[in-house]
């Protein structure tokens, strides 16, 4: 089967970043890629066009990266406690997921998607826990979450 080329229009999770040219199958880019808008036909013209944009894309990345650096420095300076309801042994009745964190982390004033907080499976013990927080694919911010018995 032939691969098509493509131009990113944005930064895609293991595929590349805007502004890249890309081959991938031609179900993937007409039926993903394109509609979602995260990808253009590459023909002749928008290659060198995009050409043209990669210092502006390069400036705005800077900016974003330089952005989501002072976010991350911030979210590694909160500590997180929430207090759960807990059984025998240290076990939570239910757990903290990536969306109690979220809504944690509105309240201290840091607007954060929940799909963007890696947890492996959700918190279900009482103590510390470091929580992942990937801002982009290059920027991962390591956040501290107490669990503790609630009375």
């Amino acid at each position: 089967m032939a691969l098509v080329q493509v131009i990113l229009s944005e930064d895609v999770h293991n595929l590349g970043d805007a502004g890249d040219v890309v081959e991938v199958k031609p179900g993937f880019a007409r039926n993903f890629l394109i509609p979602q808008g995260k990808a253009l036909p590459a023909t002749a013209a928008r290659v060198h066009e995009v050409e043209h944009k990669r210092r502006v894309i390069a400036e705005r990345r800077a900016k974003e990266l330089k952005d989501l650096d002072a976010v991350k420095a911030r979210l590694e300076g909160i500590a997180l406690e929430i207090a759960a309801q807990v059984g025998e042994e240290g076990k939570l009745f239910g757990s903290v997921t990536a969306q109690n964190l979220a809504e944690l982390l509105a309240q201290q004033g840091v607007e954060v998607d929940r799909r963007k907080i890696v947890l492996a499976e959700p918190i279900k013990s009482v103590g510390e826990h470091t929580v992942s927080v990937r801002l982009r694919n290059d920027v991962v911010a390591s956040l501290k979450v107490t669990v503790s018995a609630a009375n």
